[in-house]
């Protein structure tokens, strides 16, 4: 029987443990996608900020004081389908009427869609006059995912405005 002594142990490297290595391996996957995702912000932003920003958010207050004021109490109300497909026209619908309840006929009134994620994609269109106080736009959204929708209604060169998160679905 031999013994060993202390000269002959040999020291054994902390890489060959696999927990060290499935440690280190996490800590580097990590970092990967941490900077991934740095690069990834930097090189793709889709700019959604407004180039007059500051000049809009000195007199939001005041200007939001004076939209009140002017306020008729108009009541917006949307008939967009649930169903809303990439490529496929899409009719879309409001309907507008007063405190009374009774249908209003504005200047004007227009759909904007805007893109979270591009800019670039963002368009409007105006709505035409179906019957007093319906209005409908033919919409053909360009990709699928989230839109944000927007129906202007111009009115004394006033606006008022309903917003609507929409999903478009692949056909």
């Amino acid at each position: 029987m031999q013994t060993t002594t202390s000269t002959q142990v040999k020291a054994i490297s902390a890489w060959r443990s696999p927990w060290v290595i499935g440690w280190v391996g996490l800590v580097v996957v990590v970092l990967g996608v941490n900077l991934t995702m740095v690069v990834l912000a930097i090189t793709t932003n889709p700019g959604l900020v407004n180039d007059d920003y500051y000049e809009r958010g000195q007199h939001y207050e005041r200007t939001m004081m004076s939209h009140r004021a002017r306020d008729p109490g108009w009541v917006l109300s949307a008939d967009f389908p649930s169903d809303i497909k990439v490529s496929e026209p899409t009719m879309l619908r409001v309907f507008l009427v007063d405190k009374a309840g009774q249908p209003v006929t504005p200047d004007g009134v227009t759909f904007f869609a805007y893109r979270p994620s591009d800019k670039g994609r963002d368009f409007s269109m105006p709505m035409v006059e179906e019957g007093k106080g319906r209005y409908a736009a033919s919409v053909t959204f360009p990709l699928f995912g989230v839109w944000d929708t927007l129906v202007a209604v111009e009115q004394g060169g006033d606006e008022y405005t309903s917003g609507l998160r929409v999903k478009v679905a692949h056909p």
